[in-house]
């Protein structure tokens, strides 16, 4: 099977994409069946160079912040990966921020440029935030912003054809490439280093203000190539991404690992169950991205309708933890026989372990794998830092090439994140066994400590889901006077089924250990999540908190 031939650590992200349509020029680059667009890899790297040129005619310098809130559509793509071709860091904005939130962003990350579309659930949303934090937009001439709150904004970008004041429209900046050669844009190409910053991906905020991760071309590049190698791609494989570009798990594990193995990408523009099953039909995709809720609700739409999904063979469930049942399914019903599951996080430029094509289902089902080549993993005692033995909890620690540069403008957040000896410590609990397979226990702030005991929610979640009637649960802890904190299990049930909660609680009794069965079981059709998919649950712990009236025990546990 021929794949790309690069090195890591020695090229940079525009570098790649010229390689790739070098070698594999008319394989399958990028695929939107109902847009119309089937671009080859040559026509790929075709549009990116106009894009790229189209940035340095508007006066964008390397190492200038060009901040994206858009959802998955095709100028996300170009934009990933022109920028890296003329220098410009891109900052990918999450897609449910509003006025407060992207205001923050903006000015955290010293962006210059907002590339933006109008909207995804109401056709002007986007515009009205941008208009509410840059009022001067409404009366100043495209590129020419000054703006009050956030002085360094000058350009702002409208993806889609009708004009907005203050603003250029995609196509009237793309017409600007014109006015750059060739040869200038490789100049600028060959002036970048591997070791450049050329991403910002700010962490999804499920706790206090979000950061802004910095990752360069070798973290990026190294970690694609290792996730593609795990998951055996090639020219020969199409990929479905339903999962959001802002996120690592949509533009790293999505469409650079696509890049790096000459593999076609086949995005979905916003998530729904149907045009997820829609694509994964019509382009005939190989491989499956998303998180555990995008693949229940596609295997609940596979009840409803068939839909061929004969060609799919692996993919990447990650962003949450697994349930065993649902993982079952998607091999079984979805016929993706070789689907891994990956852990990471942003900081890690995401990936830090998967597991492999060959492992058994067994493992992939109570497993997050073991670590990526050429990825150091270890479990240490939080208390002490020292690394403990196999089979004993502790916190997952990684060092690599994988290892984000730091946080932007926050050296402090980088010195607790990334200790001395370049270790990144991820603040998640984890087992490690004798063949270096890690099972991740929880979270070290979701641990529930329940009269001196230490409850992992991670357990008692994967004994719920066995009974048939549960669709998922999330387990957390709420503040109480007697025991320091309570177990509470949020509950989302089956279509057509019922629960009690003395029918649950009689399902737990002599299965689990008396102090983890939930004082307090609640029944909810969602969960708070953010746009990437993870579900908050410190905004669970609030509700529960309230609904309990325990408010004044979360004082005295605080005290």
């Amino acid at each position: 099977m021929q794949l790309p031939k690069y090195e890591v650590g020695k090229t940079t992200i525009g570098q790649l994409v010229d390689i790739v349509a070098e070698q594999f020029g008319n394989s399958k680059a990028l695929k939107y069946h109902n847009l119309g667009i089937d671009y080859d890899y040559n026509q790929f790297k075709a549009v990116c160079d106009q894009s790229a040129k189209a940035f340095m005619a508007m006066g964008i310098q390397k190492h200038e912040h060009i901040a994206i809130w858009a959802n998955n559509v095709p100028e996300w793509v170009l934009s990933q990966f022109s920028t890296p071709k003329m220098g410009a860091v891109l900052v990918t904005v999450n897609t449910n921020y509003r006025s407060f939130e992207l205001e923050y962003l903006m000015k955290q990350s010293d962006s210059t440029t907002l590339i933006l579309i109008g909207g995804v659930r109401e056709a002007d949303e986007y515009l009205k935030v941008v208009y509410d934090v840059c009022p001067e937009l409404k009366t100043c001439q495209p590129g020419k912003l000054k703006s009050a709150k956030l002085p360094l904004l000058k350009n702002v970008i409208f993806i889609g054809k009708e004009s907005h004041p203050g603003m250029f429209t995609w196509n009237e900046v793309m017409a600007m490439s014109d006015r750059v050669s060739d040869a200038e844009l490789y100049a600028r190409q060959d002036s970048l280093e591997p070791d450049d910053v050329i991403n910002m991906q700010y962490t999804s905020g499920t706790t206090g203000f979000p950061k802004g991760v910095q990752l360069t071309h070798t973290n990026l590049i190294g970690n694609a190539k290792s996730l593609a190698e795990c998951m055996v791609l090639s020219a020969k494989d199409t990929m479905c991404i339903p999962v959001p570009f802002f996120h690592c798990f949509g533009c790293v594990l999505g469409t650079l690992t696509c890049v790096v193995s000459a593999t076609c990408m086949a995005p979905v523009q916003a998530f729904t169950a149907v045009a997820v099953l829609e694509t994964v039909e019509a382009s005939k995709c190989t491989a499956l991205h998303g998180v555990p809720t995008m693949f229940i609700a596609e295997l609940e739409e596979l009840k409803n309708k068939q839909y061929d999904t004969s060609h799919l063979r692996t993919g990447i469930m990650a962003g949450a933890p697994c349930p065993i049942e649902v993982m079952k399914q998607v091999v079984s019903v979805m016929g993706a026989s070789e689907m891994t599951i990956v852990y990471g996080q942003t900081e890690a430029s995401p990936g830090i372990t998967q597991t492999r094509t060959t492992d058994s289902l067994e493992l992939r089902v109570s497993t997050v794998g073991r670590a990526l080549p050429n990825v150091e993993v270890k479990i240490v005692d939080p208390a002490t830092g020292e690394e403990v033995p196999r089979g004993v909890q502790g916190e997952l620690c990684t060092r690599g090439y994988h290892v984000m540069k730091g946080y932007y403008n926050n050296p402090e957040g980088t010195a607790k994140a990334i200790d001395k000896d370049k270790w990144l410590h991820t603040g998640d609990l984890a087992v490690m066994d004798e063949n270096g397979y890690c099972k991740i226990t929880g979270r070290i702030k979701d641990m529930i400590i329940r009269g001196g005991e230490n409850i992992y929610p991670r357990e008692i979640e994967e004994f719920l889901y066995t009974y048939p009637k549960i669709k998922d649960v999330q387990v957390i802890g709420v503040p109480s006077k007697k025991y320091g904190e309570e177990v509470v299990a949020y509950v989302q049930v089956k279509p057509g089924e019922k629960i009690s909660e003395d029918e649950l609680r009689t399902f737990c009794k002599d299965q689990i250990s008396f102090h983890k069965i939930p004082a307090f079981f609640f029944f909810v059709d969602e969960y708070p999540t953010t746009a990437s998919g993870k579900i908050q649950k410190y905004k669970l712990r609030e509700s529960a908190t309230k609904e309990l009236k325990r408010e004044e025990d979360a004082k005295i546990q605080m005290a």
